[in-house]
């Protein structure tokens, strides 16, 4: 956005306002009633001090017993009155502003699992996190408590002015007026603290950041193995050092704003007291009794500690903005990958599986001089294994990514039976794709959950036919807990052969319309390869299959190879083929045939 069109931090907070406001639309009648639970509460407050100046006045000093006892009992029914209505409002006021906080949780949540590839891989997942978590949480005592207790501490200020004019408007004078330096210097602490705050959130970010990589298994395997520790607790102390700095900052505003608020709030009555003594002893006002200056001083005090909360209020909502500001900063992130309009479903049972890329091209950041994939056209007909050959770095992968859309070709179009992948919704598409990468990924539960994120309604018996298809069966059945067994963070318990099985298990569970194998059998001996290539050699019947695969033995028997180089497809056709001419399969192919003669095919 051009500087002179930026708007001014004034109308950012005005915008910001509004979205916080617009978190309660769908809870107006719960906010009406605690609302109303509210003035309701603010009235009670309000007899106690005229009540205990008729105790004094009419009962005390006129040494009548009866009104002492009859104001006092009303007095502790009011008090009694007033705490009760309190705490319901106030459990009022958790339970809406807890609604709004899994609201606001989980429009987050699935706003960012709609994004594309393309921010995860941009975006450290520490950073992630601490919007989700760190700074949801830092808004939640803003949303659940403090619009109602300021409604409420406004209505008790605005009732106890006036009811302090009732019993002398001179004393009220004298307390109104310290009432504009609460004001300014609310407004500047602030200010100063909604900087401070969006500090310590940032700096937070990048210490989460730095301990999520360097705390992961990868991360400790890495500095254990290869990477220097000096360097890394150096990085780590700076971090560390540079958010305390923060915090240091943070709580000095604190300790300030409270601690010039109770030398206010205790030099008040003095002052007060001063004034009446003056009126009464220098000018003879014989208006002023002594039960109205309790009464009066009571009121004093139940004004100041509410001017209190409005103002701190004020430092913790100017604050909490630059928090939202972070949140509405990822909610308002596009989906660059999304349904078009009118997309329709894909029903599973009437996909054949025909996949059609017509001049493709694609480039993961749009200033890149080089596109990653550039022209790619061919048809995988359905119940064809169609393999990607090439060098690191030729685009395999990256051209599997679109099947799925994980992201979106910049230039060409994919269809899948005639029609643009675009054109389908992308939860029916998803279930027509299933993928089975490189890298594995478990989660951190058991095997049982593991293999039910493919399908979460599968029976067990479902769940072990998958297995032994996948030749990891006998391996569960072998663990003390069998299904049960959790895999530990990122599925460290198991061998890299254990988890890829797992992973093809997944795949045979899905049973897609669509296959992709991207070095599926990389980590696996000989003998479960030729297990698992059997399998998998049911399980790609009917069913249109991509394999990548960088060991052409495994890819020998493939209906279409596509070989690709630079992000092009530079061969195609089938082994015999591309042997026999000579080219870059040819060569790649001699190349892995000496250093292995004897092929691992199934």
């Amino acid at each position: 956005m051009p500087e002179d069109e930026a708007p001014t931090p004034r109308s950012i907070d005005r915008q910001i306002l509004r979205r916080v406001l617009g978190l309660f639309a769908p809870y107006r009648r719960e906010v009406a009633g605690t609302f109303v639970a509210v003035l309701v509460g603010v009235v009670l407050g309000l007899g106690p001090p005229f009540l205990l100046q008729r105790v004094i006045d009419d009962g005390l000093l006129a040494r009548d017993m009866g009104v002492v006892t009859v104001y006092s009992l009303l007095t502790v029914l009011a008090v009694v009155l007033g705490a009760a209505v309190t705490l319901l409002y106030g459990y009022w006021s958790v339970v809406v502003g807890q609604r709004i906080m899994c609201d606001l949780r989980r429009r987050l949540f699935e706003h960012l699992q709609g994004m594309s590839l393309r921010f995860f891989t941009s975006t450290r997942t520490g950073e992630i996190q601490t919007r989700l978590i760190s700074d949801v949480a830092g808004v939640q005592s803003v949303v659940s408590n403090t619009i109602t207790d300021q409604l409420s501490n406004l209505a008790i200020v605005v009732t106890t002015v006036v009811a302090m004019a009732v019993i002398d408007w001179r004393l009220t004078l004298l307390s109104v007026a310290m009432v504009p330096f609460f004001a300014v210097f609310g407004k500047y602490v602030g200010e100063f603290a909604r900087t401070v705050r969006k500090g310590v959130q940032e700096q937070t970010s990048e210490l989460n950041s730095m301990m999520q990589e360097q705390l992961s298994v990868s991360g400790i395997l890495l500095s254990k193995t290869i990477a220097e520790s000096g360097p890394l607790h150096a990085k780590f102390e700076e971090e560390n050092q540079s958010l305390a700095r923060w915090q240091v900052k943070a709580n000095v505003v604190q300790y300030l704003f409270f601690g010039l608020i109770r030398l206010i709030t205790q030099l008040a009555p003095a002052l007060v007291f001063w004034l009446a003594g003056w009126l009464l002893v220098q000018q003879g006002d014989t208006a002023i009794t002594i039960g109205k200056l309790v009464a009066f001083t009571g009121l004093q005090a139940r004004l100041f500690f509410p001017m209190t909360g409005l103002l701190s209020a004020q430092v913790e909502i100017m604050s909490s903005f630059a928090l939202f500001q972070r949140i509405f900063e990822y909610l308002d992130m596009p989906h660059d990958v999304q349904d078009r309009p009118g997309a329709r479903v894909a029903p599973v049972d009437q996909t054949e599986g025909r996949v059609e890329f017509r001049g493709v091209g694609f480039r993961y950041e749009p200033e890149s001089p080089e596109p990653t994939l550039h022209d790619v056209s061919f048809v995988a007909e359905p119940g064809r294994l169609v393999a990607l050959v090439g060098p690191s770095g030729a685009g395999k992968t990256t051209l599997t990514y679109l099947i799925p859309r994980l992201y979106d070709p910049d230039e060409g179009q994919i269809q899948l039976d005639g029609v643009d992948l675009r054109d389908l919704t992308l939860a029916s598409l998803q279930r027509l794709v299933g993928t089975v990468t490189q890298e594995t990924y478990l989660v951190h539960t058991t095997i049982r959950e593991n293999l039910r994120m493919a399908r979460a309604t599968a029976t067990d018996a479902e769940l072990e036919a998958a297995c032994r298809s996948a030749a990891i069966h006998d391996h569960i059945a072998s663990l003390p807990e069998g299904y049960d067994t959790v895999v530990g963070e990122r599925g460290y318990k198991l061998s890299g052969g254990e988890k890829q099985r797992l992973a093809i298990a997944r795949a045979i569970l899905k049973d897609p319309r669509v296959l992709i194998l991207d070095e599926a059998t990389s980590a696996l001996d000989t003998h479960s390869e030729r297990l698992v290539q059997a399998s998998l050699a049911e399980l790609m019947k009917g069913r249109t299959t991509f394999a990548i695969a960088h060991r052409l033995s495994t890819i020998l028997a493939a209906d279409l190879i596509l070989v690709m180089q630079a992000g092009r497809i530079v061969e195609r056709g089938t082994h015999e083929t591309l042997l026999a001419q000579g080219g870059l399969y040819s060569r790649l192919y001699n190349e892995q045939f000496k250093a292995d003669p004897v092929p691992a095919g199934p």
